[in-house]
């Protein structure tokens, strides 16, 4: 059996950031073989994640990117078990990586399909995820990635567990499309306009109002206005981005502020670390 040395275990330790006694045990196994130790230790991925598969992952954290001239966006979100992980560089370099590849190459409709690709190296997101995991000892998920086209405004919260993806048409752009993000992460909308509500209660909101206005005794020419006033303050309540009014000047609604801009909302990506969907 070839002897195991200090400096072959410190070698191994720096090739693949793993602990002291984990590096020993690969080379013990593998006979002093470093190749072969290496392997070894990536086979251990699949075994943290059979044996931790049923943790929950209600930490996490969301990365965002734009482009220099603001017409792509990207975003991923990462989950992981612990809020040390979510917060430590090695979760942040891989979810800067994985964000910068989203933007920057060809694209990508799922984190499998992201993982596969290979950024500026011969070294795929897949493999550096695995070296994560071995690395963590703990559950880590790529759990949704997304890319758009704008112009873009992004936001991601100071806690890294909220982001916001907003997308407009127009020939305007800035600090705008921000700020129209970060309203959105506070006031929480569910849709960009009033045509996205349900169209059938939106129907039974407008009969009930005109009812009311009837049983008033208003003339009949000026009902629908009456009407059209108070469903404004319905698509308020039903979270209609476009009719709230805007967090940075409450004096315009959003559709105003992005008006005034050149800009109309196209929609946006509302993201909760740990939520299925778009929040």
């Amino acid at each position: 059996m070839s002897e195991i040395t200090a400096a072959s275990v410190k070698a191994l330790r720096e090739r693949t950031d793993l602990p002291m006694m984990e590096c020993k045990k690969a080379l013990v196994e593998a006979d002093g073989n470093m190749e072969k130790a290496v392997e070894i230790l990536k086979a251990q991925f699949r075994k943290i994640q059979d044996k931790r598969a049923n943790n929950a992952t209600e930490e996490g954290r969301i990365f965002f990117q734009l482009s220099d001239d603001g017409k792509q966006a990207a975003m991923v979100e990462i989950q992981c078990e612990s809020a040390p992980v979510a917060t430590g560089e090695s979760l942040s370099e891989f979810g800067s990586a994985m964000v910068s590849q989203l933007l920057n190459g060809p694209g990508a409709k799922s984190p499998e399909e992201l993982m596969s690709q290979v950024p500026d190296n011969d070294t795929t997101l897949q493999s550096r995820f695995e070296e994560l995991v071995n690395k963590i000892r703990e559950k880590i998920i790529v759990n949704r990635v997304e890319r758009v086209s704008g112009p873009v405004g992004g936001y991601v919260h100071h806690d890294g567990k909220t982001g916001v993806m907003f997308q407009a048409t127009g020939e305007g752009g800035g600090e705008i499309l921000r700020d129209v993000a970060m309203h959105i992460a506070a006031l929480q909308p569910s849709v960009t306009r009033p045509e996205d509500v349900d169209a059938a209660l939106v129907q039974q909101e407008r009969s009930r109002l005109s009812e009311e206005a009837r049983a008033t005794g208003k003339p009949d020419n000026i009902i629908d206005k009456i009407v059209d006033g108070r469903m404004k303050n319905f698509f308020v309540e039903q979270g209609v981005l476009l009719a709230q009014p805007f967090a940075k000047d409450d004096s315009k609604t959003v559709e105003k502020a992005l008006a005034e801009c050149g800009l109309e909302a196209v929609g946006f990506h509302r993201w909760q670390v740990g939520s299925a969907g778009d929040a």
